[in-house]
């Protein structure tokens, strides 16, 4: 039975609802949906019922082997969802919205995004059962018309997910009145005297003080204040915070959030606060005028707990099934997915939670009989107040899957050529443009690092319970069968900032792993826990690493003690890499300052064809690369082969017309795979605190998470899948801050979101105050903020009085003369050389293309020493403008860099600011002391060519609207268009929109876009088919 809808089945209010990312919602009246004006977003009144629809926008990322929410949304079959809609029964919205969501651009490689909607109807307390019941069953009809996708919950007022309550930040306060209850909603025009009550430490629930639970004004008396909680007064010229004494500094600080909220909303931001401490005596003018209020100063009473905060008792867990709408117990032993039947609706009674799980067979009917069950169970005598949560098969909630005893994991794969073959056939015959659809999806570009690659690099070899320090010529050379610890020290906004980390190799020892965490440690403890701590394992290394040690190489084996030891130990072969030996290794990377060389299985069946491979026998040495290989990819196999062989010769061998010699040397020819090999890919963020006692962890969920959500009494977990981030307050106790690794182990163990995360994720284990640009990019990073002292209450009062974080004069940074290559070393030049390839030619170390395509444009061909390698140019990489500001370079690179661009175009591929080209002649100007001294440095960089010097385009003081690139029509310059612009950067179309229509499209200014972090950005930029 097929659930699609029809266009007559729809309500108007929700036609092309869901189509873009952001939110909509609807009150119920007269039994019909009418959309509320987004100036009244977040306000709610007790009499009505809403609807309310978010759209988030996530990247399909179908790479990746595991099988939670989003995974599932991404890999299930598109016609399977609607049932096999017939032809002309597909609701027409659905068709536009599955083309949007194309995996891949075919003209531009750029990635798209899925659209995830979660639908919420929410529930007055006053509101009527008829309100009650439409705002469900248009839930049901919303959900449909979105293709049965969505996640529904149900909200009643003063029981909030926190989910909901975070659209809506810092809290929700609902007013007396409504359309059909009865109520006229309050003219506001005269300020009336409100006691609130507040609690929770992530989310605010904001009730208006009372002694039985009912929602009304009530005196004001002693009796209505609490030791456990936190209450805010609000006067008409005053607004007070009374924080009993058992609340926490987490809830004390959550509520000024609301003080603000109050202040900014109802008094026009115009008001005095005070805060009143309990227990406090009338010792100054405000807790003197506070309690005069209530009538003078007296203790408070001890109360019982409300029944809100009263712990349930343990509910049995029921499965219902429901027939012709009835609700019908279900017996079983042990709950399986087994019990679920695709062609009909069930009810999971969970006590304080019910789930609503609907077959994606069923029919729309079936699922407002389902919704209907859920509310008359929720009516039953002596029932707890309950969250309700509806999902489609295929689409479950985390939290519904964990109920079940057994849920089996599926597959991870990419979605089937077959699966888009029928998507492409029903949009096809909706008369709609799939070019595209059905194609491969293209290799996605290598993510930007966010560390300054310039600083200084030491690496050392733990060996048993020691380490030793390898030379720089050394230090990027890695065996797999030994452990390293490495500190990377490089120039931060105002001070020197700290990686050190440790690396395992699949086949090192336990004991070494152990003995290195410990040295990293001390290493930590030394910086004054001023370092960011990293724990890495062979074949996760996340991008930061690979960019500050930029050419590394990776040999099997190994030759410390403990690694020989495992081998007698186990009785295996020693196949540690021997320079005279034979040996076959896999060249990838991005570029020059991005490759690794990685020995493999010396055998036919180890090459790939989306790779190049350098193999050795002796003195003897081969290339070996596809047929199509770039100038870019034999550069990146030249540089590696300086590395491994220097000063030998290869023999070049093109995929299809190797050698006899090659293939004997491998063991004989072969068939091999021609498929890149999979990366593990970054995911939507999530943030986590964390309870961790007893060796017990628990971690609660905090969505839409902002930088305000971070307590400095706390520890967090940032998860982005491709690693996990511990976040330690500076006001964490020292014993559970030295577990913060355990921690992390704890939470990959569990996989709380089921994402089937590996145990060899990479950790960051990040101190407050000291936070790396690579984990400051999630938020919407304020650096004063983060630079605050005292605990989160005092922080955030701080603020509340001040109208803005206070100013620090802080220091600035001083650079070490070492600052412009790895660790001051001598060979330094074997970090920062580049090559020019033929090839044909003996290789000779010198300028890259494109440097020297640059240079010639202001050198005398006859002076030009090719020996003399590049200067080394820093990469900037701004805290808080991302590499989108590229897009305002100046027009004296962008004359420039037509010159040069088609020689090697990838070589500032990743420069994030504006670039300007400044070159000076050492005799126009009278030289300084200490410019002589650094005269013979800079002469043996560029010779007569002068100085490259990069510098940051200051955008923010210009004007907004000023337009500093050709403006283009958004239908222009979407991905889709039928009619392109042609020669524009196509990584930063939104560029090149007018400021009116930028606003238009984005809601926003450019300027504002450009703060945003980058993922927020790119997240915008693929709803408008501009990424």
């Amino acid at each position: 039975m097929s659930m699609a809808i029809s266009m007559r089945d729809l309500d108007p209010a929700f036609q092309g609802a869901g189509q873009k990312a952001g939110m909509a919602i609807w009150r119920i009246e007269n039994f019909t949906p009418v959309p509320v004006p987004q100036s009244s977003y977040g306000k709610f009144f007790t009499g009505d019922s809403y609807v309310i629809l978010k759209v988030s926008l996530w990247f399909m990322e179908d790479t990746r082997e595991k099988s939670s929410d989003k995974e599932r949304y991404q890999r299930s079959d598109k016609t399977e969802l609607l049932g096999d809609p017939q032809p002309g029964r597909i609701f027409p919205d659905f068709a536009a919205r599955l083309s949007s969501m194309c995996l891949v651009d075919e003209t531009t490689g750029s990635k798209s995004g899925a659209l995830r909607h979660d639908v919420h109807y929410w529930l007055g307390e006053d509101t009527s059962q008829d309100e009650a019941g439409t705002a469900a069953i248009k839930t049901v009809e919303l959900d449909a018309a979105l293709g049965g996708r969505a996640v529904q919950y149900r909200e009643a007022q003063g029981h909030e997910t926190e989910k909901f309550l975070s659209y809506f930040k810092p809290c929700i306060m609902p007013q007396k009145g409504g359309v059909a209850s009865g109520f006229k909603h309050p003219d506001a025009e005269e300020h009336e005297t409100r006691l609130y009550v507040c609690k929770g430490k992530r989310v605010v629930q904001v009730k208006e003080a009372n002694l039985d639970g009912v929602f009304y004004q009530v005196p004001f008396a002693r009796s209505s204040l609490s030791h456990d909680d936190v209450f805010i007064l609000d006067t008409k010229s005053k607004i007070f915070q009374f924080n009993g004494s058992n609340s926490s500094i987490q809830e004390r600080a959550k509520a000024l959030e609301v003080v603000q909220f109050i202040k900014d909303t109802y008094h026009d931001g115009k008001c005095e606060v005070a805060s009143i401490e309990d227990g406090k005596l009338m010792a100054d003018a405000d807790t003197g005028e506070f309690w005069n209020l209530f009538g003078g100063f007296a203790p408070l009473p001890k109360r019982a707990a409300a029944d809100d905060n009263r712990q349930h008792e343990a509910f049995p867990v029921k499965l219902l099934c429901i027939e012709k709408g009835k609700s019908e117990p279900m017996e079983f032993d042990s709950l399986g997915r087994e019990l679920l039947d695709s062609n009909k609706c069930y009810l999971l009674d969970c006590g304080v939670e019910v789930f609503v799980w609907m077959g994606r067979n069923t029919s729309l009917d079936d699922r407002k009989s389902a919704s209907k069950a859920a509310e008359e169970l929720l009516h039953g005598p002596d029932r707890p107040k309950a969250h309700v949560v509806r999902s489609i098969e295929g689409f479950e909630t985390v939290m519904f899957r964990l109920k079940f005893d057994s849920w089996p994991q599926t597959t991870a794969v990419t979605e089937s050529e077959d699966g888009r073959g029928k998507v492409a056939a029903l949009l096809k015959r909706q008369g709609l443009n799939v070019k595209g659809l059905v194609k491969a999806d293209p290799e996605k570009e290598e993510p930007e690092p966010y560390i300054d690659c310039t600083g200084n690099l030491q690496v050392w070899h733990v060996n048993g319970q020691e380490k030793t320090l390898l030379p720089s010529s050394e230090q990027s050379k890695f065996y797999s069968g030994h452990c390293y610890m490495f500190q990377y020290t490089y120039a931060g906004e105002d001070k020197e900032e700290y990686l050190v980390g440790t690396w395992f190799g699949k086949h090192s020892v336990e004991e070494e792993r152990t003995a290195a965490i410990l040295l990293a440690s001390k290493v930590v403890e030394s910086l004054k826990l001023q370092a960011v701590q990293a724990r890495i394992f062979e074949g996760m290394e996340p991008i930061q690493f690979f960019s500050i040690f930029q050419c590394f190489i990776m040999f099997k084996g190994g030759i410390s003690s403990g690694y020989k030891s495992y081998l007698v130990e186990k009785e295996l072969t020693d196949d540690t890499y021997l320079e005279d030996g034979i040996a076959l290794f896999r060249v990838q990377g991005s570029g020059p300052e991005n490759m690794q060389a990685i020995q493999v299985d010396p055998v036919a069946s180890s090459l790939n064809s989306s790779y190049c491979y350098i193999l050795q026998s002796g003195s003897t040495v081969y290339t070996w690369s596809r047929s199509l290989t770039t100038s870019e990819d034999q550069e990146l196999v030249e540089r590696q082969l300086d590395m491994i062989k220097p000063n030998v010769q290869s023999k070049p061998q093109k995929e299809g017309t190797e050698s006899e010699q090659f293939w004997d040397l491998l063991g004989g020819k072969c068939e091999h795979s021609n498929h890149k090999i999979v990366k593990v890919t970054e995911g939507d963020p999530h943030l986590f605190s964390c309870t961790f006692l007893e060796g017990n962890l628990e971690v609660t969920e905090i969505f839409n998470f902002t930088q305000d959500d971070l307590m400095t009494e706390d520890i967090f977990i940032l998860d982005c899948y491709s690693a996990i981030f511990v976040w330690i307050g500076q006001q964490v106790e020292s014993k559970i801050r030295m577990q913060a690794l355990i921690i992390a182990e704890k939470f990959l163990e569990r996989d709380f979101l089921l994402e089937n995360l590996s145990l060899e994720t990479p950790v960051f284990i990040i101190t407050e105050a000291c936070e790396p640009p690579f984990f400051t990019r999630f938020f919407n990073w304020d650096t004063t903020k983060a630079d605050m002292n005292g605990d989160s209450f005092q922080r955030k009062w701080a603020i509340l009085k001040n109208g803005a974080p206070p100013k620090t004069n802080k220091p600035k940074r001083r650079a070490p003369a070492s600052y412009g290559g790895r660790c001051g070393v001598p060979d330094k030049s074997q970090r920062t050389r580049s090559m020019s390839f033929s090839p044909d030619r003996v290789r000779k170390r010198g300028r890259s293309p494109a440097f020297s395509a640059l240079a010639a444009n202001f050198e005398n061909a006859n002076v030009r020493n090719l020996s003399t390698p590049p200067p080394a140019v820093a990469k900037l990489y701004p805290k808080s403008v991302t590499d989108s500001a590229r897009v305002y370079r100046s027009a004296t690179i962008a004359a420039l860099t037509a010159s040069f661009e088609q020689v090697q175009q990838k070589e500032f591929r990743h420069c994030t600011v504006a670039v300007v080209l400044k070159f000076e002649c050492a005799s126009e100007a009278p030289k300084s002391e200490s410019d002589a001294n650094n005269e013979e440095l800079s002469d043996s960089m560029s010779g007569s060519f002068g100085s490259l010097t990069i510098k940051e385009d200051a955008m923010e003081g210009e004007a907004e609207d000023e337009e500093r690139f050709p403006t283009f029509p958004y239908e222009r310059l979407k991905v889709s268009s039928t009619d392109p612009v042609e020669k524009i950067d196509v990584t930063n179309r939104e560029a090149y929109l007018s400021s009116e229509e930028f606003r238009q499209k984005f809601e926003m200014t450019k300027s504002d876009f450009y703060k945003l972090p980058k993922w927020k950005q790119d997240k915008l930029k693929m709803a408008l088919e501009l990424f």
